[in-house]
């Protein structure tokens, strides 16, 4: 997943207290489109220590992670979303250019 890319939410069940945390959450079955693509902790807990990738959404925005040293918005895991198109036209384009195998076929996977 990244930038600009469009995905459907798939799974919108949150325990309360992700409830009360968040302003804003996904709805199942609506599109929305990635902001931000980011490495996060599987759980919004002191001290998590394995990691997922994290997306911010155009369509939501939402209060700082509370655990977070930098005060990062809160994100949602990538695994609650699916892809609806493969990448955005303008990173499709540059993988067309730089070709397979090249790093710039890769460019943009990672942004804070």
């Amino acid at each position: 997943m990244v930038k600009g890319q469009k995905v459907v939410c798939i799974n919108a069940t949150f325990p309360s207290f992700i409830r009360a945390l968040y302003k804003q959450l996904p709805v199942k079955d609506e599109t929305y489109t990635i902001r931000e693509v980011f490495l996060g902790r599987e759980k919004v807990v002191r001290g998590g220590e394995t990691a997922t990738v994290g997306l911010l959404l155009t369509e939501l925005t939402n209060p700082p992670d509370p655990f977070h040293q930098g005060k990062q918005e809160l994100g949602f895991t990538s695994e609650r979303f699916a892809p609806i198109e493969e990448l955005p036209p303008e990173e499709a384009q540059a993988g067309e250019l730089a070709g397979a195998g090249s790093d710039k076929a890769h460019a943009g996977y990672w942004t804070n």
